[in-house]
């Protein structure tokens, strides 16, 4: 969101300068450890690259040469990634002549867990849990994702965190006339079935009521595995990809309690900075104990409080605040509703959603004990629902997961066996809104044969 950066500049150039953001302050995001001997350990991540270190040193008097280390990295693994993932777009010949180069520096880190790399830089385990505290951004604590991934998400905080002014539907508001404008067509409700495929190339969708749209070219950014699995399925181009991609797991599922209050934010002294609620420093440990039972502490909880970070909230919906707090879920504690309906999944589900909420709201509760009693509606989505609207099997959250095996399949490009036929999305790139974005500018690069990054910055 910061004036100048990279994504901020392609931002600008998508909405046609009318995409505003407000900046959460100098603390956007603090890090509580529970303690049950005594108050918790709170940790305020500052904005900036020598506050946050010198913060850092600060918390962990005698690890300065890690924490030094370990700010290079971050800085040398990001830079790297732009050449990683720039060479998806390149051309099959290209690709061979300097893909090798354009990879190596980053794969040398996205190969390796973001533990190998952290636990040769220090032994202290609380640096570890607090540095790693961001891991529910990309789903997967610290021995089993890879740094690559923690290293880019690392590095777009370090500026600090920034809120669409007017709410995230802003995004699509200030994007789609210039889609429209351009020629383009947005529709809702409106579900593919199949990509159509002839003498092996892509020629048009076929939608879910049979109605058949032709184009020259076909993007799917659904995930590889969507793509794969339902779209282009019995393609035997897609057969060999496929199996590759089968190989990489789906990431997590998540829970969601939406909250809507009856006071506004500053009535309720919201925070602008966003919570992430740990029962305890190791993550991996926290982790493995909710899936093995549900009924475990919750491995993290994530609070936001977007009516408090949305400077026109206010004014638009007076004497009212909203809340979100996230966890992950496996989608197997919703095994037994995968075949029911939206809105028709029966009692017991309703039941356990509303024991999933109590233990939400305990988590808000324990940050901010003051919004108790000033709860007008809450409402939970479950992996069930992310597989409603988003058509994801597994209801995950994130796409595939981000493991060194992931960063290292060659496959997940832009390009597919099938001519004409074409990928973008979190797959493609990484999670996040910074990934989707760099995802649809390497798909274009790659389908107009030009570096069209360059054309937006």
């Amino acid at each position: 969101h910061q004036p100048g950066s990279g994504l901020r500049r392609m931002f600008d150039s998508l909405s046609r300068g009318e995409l505003d953001w407000f900046d959460m302050g100098d603390v956007y995001d603090r890090f509580v450890f529970k303690n049950k001997n005594g108050p918790d350990d709170v940790y305020e991540v500052p904005k900036g690259v020598t506050a946050y270190k010198e913060q850092l040193k600060a918390w962990f008097p005698g690890e300065d040469r890690a924490i030094d280390q370990y700010f290079d990295l971050i800085f040398d693994v990001s830079k790297s990634a732009r050449g990683f993932f720039m060479e998806k777009a390149l051309p099959g010949i290209a690709q061979s002549l300097a893909g090798g180069f354009m990879r190596r520096g980053f794969h040398k880190y996205a190969e390796k867990t973001t533990w190998e790399v952290l636990n040769s830089l220090t032994q202290n385990q609380k640096l570890i849990g607090v540095l790693t505290a961001q891991y529910g951004d990309y789903g997967l604590p610290p021995r089993e994702s890879s740094f690559g991934m923690h290293a880019v998400l690392v590095k777009h905080y370090f500026k600090g965190g920034g809120f669409p002014v007017g709410g995230s539907a802003r995004i699509f508001e200030t994007i789609a006339p210039n889609i429209t404008e351009n020629g383009g067509a947005i529709y809702t409700n409106a579900e593919v079935a199949r990509i159509l495929v002839e003498k092996g190339q892509a020629i048009g969708v076929e939608m879910a009521d049979g109605y058949v749209i032709r184009g020259k070219e076909v993007v799917s950014g659904v995930g590889v595995h969507n793509s794969f699995g339902k779209l282009l399925n019995g393609e035997a181009k897609a057969t060999e990809v496929r199996s590759k991609m089968d190989a990489i797991e789906a990431s997590t599922g998540h829970i969601s309690l939406y909250i809507g209050l009856d006071a506004d934010a500053e009535t309720l002294q919201l925070p602008k900075a966003n919570y992430w609620i740990y029962p305890g420093y190791d993550h991996d440990a926290s982790t493995a104990a909710f899936k093995a039972d549900p009924h475990a502490e919750l491995p993290v909880a994530y609070v936001s409080f977007p009516s408090a970070k949305d400077p026109t909230w206010a004014e638009r919906y007076p004497d009212r605040a909203t809340i979100e707090v996230i966890s992950m879920a496996p989608v197997g504690a919703f095994a037994r509703w995968a075949n029911t309906r939206w809105h028709h999944r029966g009692d017991d589900y309703e039941a356990y959603k509303a024991e999933l909420s109590e233990r939400l709201l305990n988590e808000l509760y324990r940050v901010e004990p003051q919004v108790r009693g000033h709860i007008e509606v809450h409402e939970l989505s479950t992996p069930l629902s992310t597989e409603h609207f988003t058509g994801y099997a597994k209801g995950e959250i994130y796409g595939l997961n981000h493991t060194p095996a992931r960063f290292a399949e060659r496959a997940l490009k832009p390009r597919t066996p099938i001519k004409n036929c074409w990928l973008t999305g979190q797959d493609i790139v990484s999670v996040g809104i910074g990934g989707a974005v760099m995802a649809g500018v390497l798909t274009a690069s790659a389908m107009e044969g030009r570096n069209a990054m360059g054309d937006l910055l």
